[in-house]
């Protein structure tokens, strides 16, 4: 039996390995500097873009110094005009803040207006996406510009056209996206190089340990009472 999105995962994966190593490594020294320098990482993501957010943020084996930007309307209105710039006007901003924005077309106004507002503010912007696919489409967005060239660093998460992966015969279009899965590798193996910088520069990491281990739910919150105006707020 051939486990098809398993084999296809595998060939994602070595493409990944080969060819987004330098841009993991950049990624994860400005998530390094920022956090020793008092920032925290925020990550957006619009649908279903969400699940990579939230793989680095507030999670166990992850930084405690991370939040995650909501999208309100679960991506309902991120091909419009107006909602990115007005979501921005709540979100708590400071100057070592590193942010991660997370689109597979890269293409909607929503994430391309949060782009533009943090470059106002001059933080650092690392984008992931597909960046073929995304050189290859027209931008929704009023400037023709797309995500990726907002990006201080762009992690290729090299899915096709569409995301949909895989071909049924008889049916008309592809199935499993491999966007969510690629972005996962990508996001984890930047937060281990920066945590892995950290260490060797001689700071402490304030890193979750799952609240399933004992004594963790407390060590825990001893370190989250040093960020909570930061981690709990928009």
């Amino acid at each position: 039996m051939t486990l098809e999105f398993f084999e296809e995962c595998k060939r994602i994966t070595q493409i990944l390995e080969e060819n987004e190593s330098t841009n993991i490594s950049k990624a994860a020294e400005i998530v390094a500097e920022g956090i020793m320098n008092g920032g925290i990482t925020q990550a957006f993501g619009s649908g279903h873009s969400y699940a990579a957010a939230i793989e680095i943020s507030g999670r166990a084996g992850g930084l405690i110094t991370s939040k995650t930007i909501m999208d309100p309307a679960g991506g309902m209105y991120e091909q419009c005009a107006g909602v990115g710039k007005t979501l921005m006007h709540k979100v708590m901003v400071n100057p070592n803040d590193i942010f991660f924005l997370i689109s597979n077309s890269g293409r909607n106004p929503m994430a391309i207006e949060i782009a533009e507002e943090l470059k106002k503010r001059g933080n650092k912007l690392i984008v992931v996406t597909a960046l073929d696919i995304s050189k290859a489409t027209t931008s929704r967005h009023q400037s023709g510009k797309m995500l990726y060239e907002f990006a201080d660093v762009v992690l290729d998460n090299h899915s096709g056209f569409g995301d949909a992966a895989l071909e049924i015969e008889g049916l008309e279009t592809k199935v499993c996206g491999t966007s969510s899965f690629a972005a996962t590798l990508l996001l984890q193996q930047t937060m281990y190089e920066a945590i892995k910088i950290m260490v060797e520069k001689g700071f402490d990491p304030p890193v979750y340990m799952s609240a399933n281990v004992d004594g963790g739910h407390e060590r825990n919150l001893k370190i989250e009472n040093n960020y909570s105006d930061r981690i709990f707020h928009i």
